[in-house]
């Protein structure tokens, strides 16, 4: 690219030092932590609430009424989200300014699921065409990859002669695409199997190669620079493997292709096919983009464009839906109460839906990636707390695992169910169950039930919970939900003040790791502190 991103300065006002901060507090001592769920929701306000707390956003129904929170706390947290500046800073992003200002970057992952522009809509078309320079340009280079991509995905559905592909990643390049390919898997062909590979632990490599045939295997090799440590060190025995199989330095090319920008190490690699992106595209960012081919292969080109159609819809409605029924902002300003005022140190996301159950894990590294950080976009401590810890199971099984806690222990945590309205492929007569379940989960954490003879059956109740019901599992829905919950982590960042798209934090192990490495094998332990010492030296490696 060629053309530069706009100028930009932060229009943010971080959210201590607004005037909405101070009312949250006075109101929350207040009466905000006192609020009772239960009266608000079975007394005779209660259909009035639910109205007002729920809503429909593109393929996602959301009911917020089970949280604690009631007109005055969400007034003053609109309040909050205008004096601290996040429609300015959304539409900074949306115009491709490079908010992600630690590293110099443009935030457009937004952009891989804008349409070409003779599919796009009157009023998409004028936002495009008001775009910067930086932005119509990538938007071609954009539409072009996605072209190339597609057109890949399609040659490998269509080779019988494959019937097996091993995504070698790992962070963004593995959780979104494995999270994406288990949740659509009704789409994908019967004869292909795809599998997902990020541990650098060779167990998880090693038995799943015991398994395939080389002349039958398509690997894709995921990391932008192709110099990712744990990825490249599969890569190589991936390689060595097909090679010691019988597979030739010239059958490299039709069996190992690359999702990187590094087409020279590629190339040495003995790859040919190669798929590149952006360094606006955040990999936790980058299901949309090449990162997304082992879905493309799985459900094919035409469910990858609605998969990216429910995204742009859900982009459609964070641009242009006012604050006070803006899904994501809504959402996102529930976890700055939860987080800075009741101070809930996690939140719980169990989709009732087994498609779903790699969800948790993808929501994992998307928040506290993006937002666990302990300074402000100025490089200054923060006073308060940022991304609550995230994690959770899929439904029913929770239930039988950790859901006592979420019931009876002694720290409040909020959960999220979500829920399809309609039944999958298979065995649609238990749904009904599973709905039943989750529905009861929800009504038992916010009611409770009183024990007063036996303290061991007391429930407390008055526990928040956010349901969201999807009417099916649709690609379309898939991507409308992943790009609220990415808009819900933006403005949440930008409330606190924060960069949300970089990850300094996971530099650190990485160089100590390089260090530590031929220690291993050396036995070396000088200059290390007694403990790492004591513990390098429990473990033999040849």
């Amino acid at each position: 690219m060629s053309a530069a991103p706009p100028a930009y300065h932060d229009p943010r006002t971080r959210c201590d030092r607004t005037p909405a901060w101070g009312a949250l507090q006075q109101h929350f001592q207040q009466s905000g932590r006192h609020f009772d769920l239960r009266a608000a929701l079975e007394g005779g306000g209660g259909a009035a609430r639910v109205a007002h707390f729920s809503q429909q956003a593109p393929h996602v129904y959301a009911d917020l009424s089970k949280n604690l929170i009631d007109a005055r706390t969400e007034a003053l947290l609109l309040q909050l989200a205008r004096e601290c500046g996040v429609e300015a800073y959304r539409d900074a992003m949306f115009a491709g300014c490079p908010i992600n200002h630690t590293e110099g970057r443009a935030v457009m992952h937004w952009l891989l699921r804008n349409p070409p522009p003779d599919h796009m809509n009157q009023g998409a078309a004028a936002i495009e065409n008001a775009a910067s320079g930086f932005v119509a340009e990538a938007a071609r280079e954009v539409q072009a990859t996605l072209e190339q991509m597609l057109a890949l995905a399609e040659q490998v559905r269509a080779d019988d002669a494959i019937t097996d592909i091993v995504n070698i990643g790992i962070g963004g390049s593995d959780l979104g695409p494995s999270m994406a390919v288990k949740a659509l898997d009704d789409l994908r062909p019967a004869p292909k199997r795809l599998h997902f590979i990020s541990n650098v632990d060779g167990m998880e490599l090693g038995s799943l190669l015991r398994t395939l045939q080389p002349e039958r295997t398509l690997f894709l090799i995921a990391s932008k620079t192709f110099t990712t440590a744990e990825t490249m060190t599969n890569a190589r025995a991936a390689r060595a493997w097909f090679l010691a199989q019988g597979g030739s330095e010239q059958q490299l090319a039709r069996h190992f292709w690359a999702l990187t920008t590094n087409l020279e190490a590629a190339a040495q690699f003995g790859i040919h096919t190669t798929l590149g992106f952006w360094d606006w595209v955040g990999g936790r960012y980058s299901l949309w983009s090449a990162i997304g081919l082992p879905i493309a292969i799985a459900v094919g080109a035409d469910a990858f464009r609605r998969l990216l159609a429910g995204a742009h819809a859900m982009d459609q409605h964070f641009r242009r839906a006012p604050l006070e029924q803006n899904l994501p902002v809504r959402l996102a300003l529930l976890d700055v109460w939860y987080r800075n005022f009741h101070g809930f140190g996690s939140r719980c996301v169990a989709p009732y839906s087994h498609g779903l159950r790699r969800l948790p894990a993808y929501l994992q590294q998307l928040e506290m990636e993006s937002n666990g950080k302990g300074v402000d976009a100025a490089g200054d401590p923060l006073p308060y707390a940022t991304s609550p810890v995230v994690w959770g199971e899929p439904g029913t099984n929770g239930q039988h695992a950790f859901f006592q806690m979420l019931h009876q222990g002694p720290n409040v945590i909020p959960v999220e169910f979500i829920a399809l309205a309609r039944p999958g492929r298979d065995l649609p007569g238990q749904h009904a169950r599973l709905v039943a379940n989750a529905l009861a989960q929800a009504k038992a954490l916010m009611r409770g039930r009183p024990s007063p003879d036996n303290p061991h059956r007391h429930f407390g109740g008055n526990r928040p919970s956010t349901f969201f019901v999807l009417e099916q599992l649709t690609p379309e829905a898939l991507g409308a939900l992943i790009a609220l919950y990415e808009h819900r982590v933006f403005v949440a960042g930008a409330v606190w003040g924060i960069n949300s798209f970089d990850q300094w934090g996971v530099e650190l192990g990485k160089v100590l790791a390089q260090g530590l490495e031929p220690r291993l094998a050396s036995g070396d332990t000088e200059g290390l502190d007694a403990s790492t010492a004591a513990l390098l030296g429990r473990f033999q490696v040849e």
